[in-house]
């Protein structure tokens, strides 16, 4: 049950971001065993004026950056986490040909009965 929010400058085509909605998708099904459907995605584009990237800690990036923000159960291991990092620049790599260096990823972990994912009941307490 991951929720994800991507942030990235604004400017790239409608295919793009499918992309990218596509490659997370597809990492977190193979990675975190995610369930079939389970697409709670959403990106916000920034102007120029309003998205800064550094290369703070070794990492030359571009423009280019993505900033991925995924909030997941706090059952996911360090060693799927890690394999999920490497799946999500691996495809975003393929498709739509963002370099690995512009793929920055924060995964957030939150106790099952913090959620809810409708009709005012919290389903995993």
């Amino acid at each position: 049950m991951p929720l994800a929010h991507i942030s990235m400058r604004a400017g790239k085509p409608d295919s793009y971001r499918q992309a990218i909605l596509d490659g997370l998708y597809r990492a977190m099904r193979e990675t975190l065993n995610v369930p079939e459907d389970d697409q709670f995605m959403t990106i916000s584009e920034h102007s120029a004026a309003n998205f800064r990237h550094g290369d703070a800690y070794g990492v030359a990036r571009s423009p280019d950056v993505v900033y991925i923000r995924l909030i997941v159960f706090d059952t996911r291991t360090v060693e799927q986490k890690q394999a999920l990092f490497r799946r999500l620049a691996d495809l975003l790599r393929e498709r739509p040909g963002i370099r690995p260096e512009d793929v920055f990823v924060v995964v957030q972990d939150a106790a099952k009965e913090n959620w809810s994912v409708g009709h005012g009941l919290a389903q995993f307490a």
